[in-house]
């Protein structure tokens, strides 16, 4: 499983609120280029991100469903990208002074992915996944609006 941790300087509850915004998914996860429909109660146990793959105009419709989440430390998923294949996800959120340590584990679980040396496989999967975690670093770090009431 290959395994990816960047610090985010941003509290574990900011860092989850972007992880929460399900319409957000597009913006940090590399490969996803369009956020189709969110299931309400996202991220709760068994709900649905319905997303696209690819680039226009080869796109790919699939889905990304919740296996466990636990606000503001946990989320794993189970993430499709046929015909690829599927896999598993676990975002831990850690606090770490001002900061959050956020680890990124995945692995593909079934289809032609699976197929792929894992040593290889690990390689791929940790570039993508720094480049993920970067993206969600620029959403959890930015400058959030100050409401008046």
């Amino acid at each position: 499983m290959s395994t990816t941790t960047r610090t985010i300087q941003a509290t574990p509850e900011a860092v989850f609120d972007v992880l929460a915004d399900g319409w957000s998914y597009s913006q940090w996860v590399v490969g996803a280029s369009r956020v189709r429909d969110v299931t309400d109660g996202w991220p709760a146990e068994g709900t649905h991100i319905h997303h696209s793959v690819g680039a226009w105009p080869l796109l790919l419709d699939d889905a990304t469903t919740v296996r466990s989440c636990d606000r503001p430390t946990l989320l794993e998923l189970t993430v499709r990208a046929w015909p690829s294949g599927e896999g598993f996800v676990r975002l831990t959120c850690r606090p770490n002074g001002s900061g959050t340590d956020v680890t990124m584990e995945e692995d593909a679980t079934r289809g032609p992915a699976t197929l792929v040396p894992k040593v290889a496989r690990d390689v791929v999967l940790d570039r993508r996944n720094r480049e993920s975690l970067r993206r969600l670093a620029i959403l959890a770090e930015r400058p959030r609006p100050v409401v008046s009431r």
